[in-house]
């Protein structure tokens, strides 16, 4: 499940990301979300918090996510992406080779920080 925190401001969008992320997250809720932030802002800043209950995305959902990313990689300043497994670490690490803004991870306890990195 995935939810529209209340830090979201401007053009920084804060979600959180519980259980298992769907399809329909992303169709429903996520992308719907992103269009609106990067039609009306341009280039916008998002922080992805992957709560301890967090284990991962249905296949559907990861493909929505690469493939959103790559055909708006020149609409994102910043991405910070909190907590999950540690594989998520190297995914996001990974993903800044194709992103034209910055992308860096955190710790789970680390969701404070976050947003305001990429609210700087």
């Amino acid at each position: 499940m995935i939810e529209i925190m209340s830090e979201t401001e401007g053009k920084v969008l804060v979600v959180k990301a519980t259980e298992k992320l769907t399809y329909g997250d992303y169709e429903e809720v996520f992308i719907p979300k992103l269009n609106q932030m990067i039609e009306e802002y341009g280039k916008i800043r998002v922080v992805m918090y992957l709560a301890e209950d967090f284990i991962g995305w249905e296949v559907e959902a990861a493909w929505d996510d690469a493939k959103f990313g790559l055909e708006h990689r020149n609409d994102f300043e910043k991405i910070a992406v909190v907590g999950g497994p540690k594989w998520v670490e190297w995914v996001t690490r990974l993903s800044a080779y194709f992103i034209a803004g910055h992308v860096k991870p955190y710790e789970i306890g680390d969701l404070q920080a976050a947003i305001s990195w990429v609210k700087e």
